[in-house]
């Protein structure tokens, strides 16, 4: 009878959890297309006092921006959350992204005159391949670098494994800042960055550089992408054993899951993600800059996979957007409107450190879980605080 009971409970307990992921993606859908429908139809049409509100503390850049923050977070969170390998850096799968879209979308390599499913004009140089099969280039180049970055950390934990992939997180971003001159080569132009890159092709239309409105349509879709490779890895035999290697990892070992292809698989998802963000950034702000791809990407990155909360994927779309809307617009516009109010001349965006650092002590001290936590992690977490309570009351 108790194993009877102890089985509908699991039942149940699987039904519950499709019902929440289809009203989430049910959510995420709707709230896409009504943001989208607002921008590209309304907020032009609406009184000067309401539509200037719109522009300032939410302007359609950002939010394009934010939906690229949100794709890299959710490729860390396959790394973070679900294998529990701490990455810190995860900004040169960016990088490596980036690259490809200016070495393929672009008149850079000038010598050469290649060209694969794009409208660019005949008579400019340079290598010029669809917008869409650069993003798989992109993707492709980003796992393999994954698996290149991880091979070396298989057998570190904890602050050993932070600190080897916080040096390649160093060393590639520095790799494009130098390569204007490799042996006389120039691979990355340096600091200057390459600039522009070729303009995203759809439905046989060329979008402009502010064509915002179809980009935040096509960012939505690499998203959900994003978010359907990451729900459906979670689910299958992958995805259980990355939760096995968070949770013990010798205890995974000894239940006979592979440790080092898991692991591999780990950093090649999440570098894929990744590749995909670094295109679709550099098609936002028209170029690939290398003085762009600084530590803190990393960090903030981070933030929102800790803040939205480990391993759940919706908490960590949650903590991007947040994050990046403040840090983007949120901080400025509330900036220039207290400025505004008492005369003062403060630089609010520059003091964004500080905010996220307080935060993240915050919810470390109170929350740990994040704001949505995955419910496999908030009840280990639990438990290990009732574990921690009990012993220090014997």
């Amino acid at each position: 009878m108790a194993k009877s009971l102890n089985l509908f409970k699991r039942e149940n307990k699987k039904v519950s959890g499709a019902f929440n992921q289809a009203k989430w993606i049910r959510g995420f859908t709707i709230a896409a297309i009504a943001v989208w429908a607002f921008y590209a139809f309304v907020v032009d049409k609406l009184p000067d006092s309401l539509s200037s509100f719109f522009q300032s503390w939410f302007p359609a850049s950002s939010i394009n921006e934010s939906l690229v923050w949100v794709i890299c977070a959710l490729g860390l969170n396959i790394v973070v959350g679900y294998a529990g390998l701490l990455d810190l850096g995860f900004v040169a799968f960016w990088a490596i992204g980036g690259y490809c879209a200016g070495w393929f979308m672009s008149d850079f390599f000038y010598q050469v005159n290649i060209r694969f499913g794009t409208m660019t004009p005949k008579e400019i140089p340079g290598v010029h391949i669809s917008f869409w099969l650069v993003l798989l280039i992109g993707a492709l180049v980003c796992a393999l670098f994954g698996v290149i970055i991880g091979a070396p950390t298989l057998r570190l934990k904890s602050d050993y494994l932070a600190l080897v992939t916080l040096g390649f997180g160093e060393i590639i971003p520095q790799v494009f800042y130098n390569g204007e001159n490799i042996a006389g080569f120039n691979l990355t132009n340096g600091s200057k960055g390459i600039s522009p890159v070729d303009n995203i092709g759809i439905f046989g239309k060329k979008l402009g550089p502010f064509d915002l409105d179809w980009k935040y349509f096509i960012f939505c879709c690499l998203t959900a992408l994003m978010i359907f490779i990451s729900l459906k890895i979670r689910s299958g035999k992958l995805g259980r054993a990355w939760l096995a290697i968070r949770e013990d990892e010798l205890a995974a070992s000894m239940m006979g899951v592979p440790l080092m292809r898991s692991k591999l698989a780990a950093y090649a998802v999440g570098a894929f993600s990744g590749g995909i963000g670094g295109v679709a950034f550099a098609t936002h702000v028209n170029g690939v800059f290398a003085d762009r791809f600084t530590f803190s990407i990393s960090i903030i990155l981070l933030a929102m996979v800790v803040l939205g909360g480990m391993g759940n994927v919706w908490g960590v779309m949650v903590g991007a957007l947040l994050i990046a809307w403040v840090n983007a617009a949120g901080l400025p516009a509330f900036g220039d409107m207290v400025n505004g109010a008492l005369g003062t001349n403060i630089n609010f965006p520059s003091y964004n450190f500080l905010l996220f650092g307080g935060v993240l002590i915050l919810m470390m001290l109170f929350k740990r879980e994040g704001l949505l936590p995955e419910s496999r992690l908030k009840s280990l977490m639990h438990e290990t605080d009732d574990a921690s309570s009990n012993v220090g009351t014997h």
